[in-house]
């Protein structure tokens, strides 16, 4: 009977063991931890946006959700 539970915790060890592979945890996360520059080959086709510049009047912008000045 002893032997039966052995054997079943064995048997569930070796299952979770299975998936986790052989190499080491380093190895197996290593093309996650890559910067993104050093894992592509192609050049990135975007382009630049250039700099940021406010589209709305401030005081318009408040007024429209109800902020008031001073409150």
């Amino acid at each position: 009977m002893a032997t039966d539970g052995v054997r079943a915790a064995l048997a569930v060890i070796l299952l979770a063991a299975l998936p986790s592979g052989c190499a080491a945890l380093k190895d197996r996360t290593a093309p996650c931890k890559r910067p993104a520059g050093l894992s592509s080959y192609a050049a990135d086709p975007r382009r630049e946006c250039g700099p940021m510049h406010p589209i709305n009047d401030p005081s318009l912008a408040f007024a429209a959700i109800g902020v008031i000045d001073g409150e």
